[in-house]
């Protein structure tokens, strides 16, 4: 599930946490490490989870509407389409996907008043309009629909980021990611008529690579820090701001520790990082030391890479 750029965000943010605690236990960062990758996995479940949710508050509306002694046309004949959509209904009965959910609590009960919001919002679109009044009825189609409700309605959300901050506070950043895990997995769901039950890492491997470039980057801190401190020009260590610091000492790491990954592919991952979490003027700075750090340790033989084209710049 989570992309290597994820991975290295977790991990940095774990490194800047573990240095500014004063903490002295590396196997409680790693086991902070691995729980922050694990709750993006609950957060894709979370969300999803809202679709059986919406279609219960379209249930009871329709519940409501015909028992009023004067219903109108419409509720008195109301459009099924949206209650019994089968996307919907296939996350209801898969197992898997109940158990997930009711055992970590990732369950819509306490939100109602924002889910009802969605469900007006959706309503008035086009995307639900062109839906209900379809020809149409497809599996395909109640799974399109669904992309378009995670697509449309939840990023930039205000009120859903303050509900995921009540949650979580690993989730605030992850929501665009896990929103767009959603997307490719209700697509997959359209082809599969299956339910996608990823796995909070795509590969074994990147796991491993998680923990151990958490792992080094604390061990050598101190060591790559100094270094660092060696190539300020004009600059003094103790204005040195902090997020960077830690960026580069990880992006040294990742480029002595990783001989598979290229020089390249390092430095612009941690400049990226760098535009969204740092200062204004980090991409720039991130990108020179880091460039001439490693660039040193090429020559010293520290970083050795594997294969034709790792060194590129």
């Amino acid at each position: 599930m989570l992309s290597r750029r994820l991975i290295r965000i977790k991990a940095f943010k774990t490194l800047f946490a573990y240095e500014g605690s004063g903490s002295d236990s590396v196997n409680a960062a790693q086991t902070m490490l691995i729980e922050s990758c694990d709750k993006t996995r609950d957060l894709y479940y979370f969300l999803l989870n809202i679709s059986q949710a919406l279609v219960n508050v379209a249930t009871d509306r329709i519940a409501a509407g015909m028992r009023k002694f004067h219903p109108t046309e419409a509720e008195a004949h109301p459009n099924l389409k949206f209650v019994h959509n089968r996307f919907a209904q296939l996350l209801s009965d898969d197992p898997e996907f109940g158990r997930t959910c009711q055992k970590r609590g990732l369950v819509w009960g306490e939100y109602e008043p924002f889910v009802r919001h969605v469900y007006n919002s959706i309503i008035t679109k086009d995307y639900y309009l062109n839906y209900m009044n379809s020809g149409e009825d497809s599996f395909e189609e109640d799974c399109r629909l669904f992309s378009c409700i995670f697509e449309d309605e939840f990023e930039d959300n205000e009120e859903l980021l303050s509900i995921l901050e009540d949650q979580s506070i690993l989730w605030i950043d992850d929501v665009a990611f896990a929103l767009n895990v959603i997307i490719a997995g209700i697509a997959e769901t359209a082809r599969k008529h299956r339910i996608v039950h990823p796995n909070t890492f795509l590969k074994e491997d990147d796991k491993e690579f998680a923990v151990r470039l958490l792992t080094e980057s604390i061990l050598h801190y101190d060591e790559y820090f100094t270094l660092l401190s060696e190539h300020l020009d004009n600059w003094k260590s103790d204005r040195l701001v902090a997020t960077d610091a830690a960026l580069i000492v990880m992006g040294v790491t990742e480029a002595v520790v990783f001989p598979t990954i290229p020089v390249k592919v390092t430095i612009n991952e941690y400049v990226e990082i760098a535009k969204y979490y740092s200062t204004p003027n980090s991409r720039i700075f991130v990108n020179g030391i880091l460039d001439r750090i490693i660039q040193e340790k090429v020559r010293e033989g520290e970083v050795v890479k594997q294969g034709r084209g790792l060194y590129e710049q």
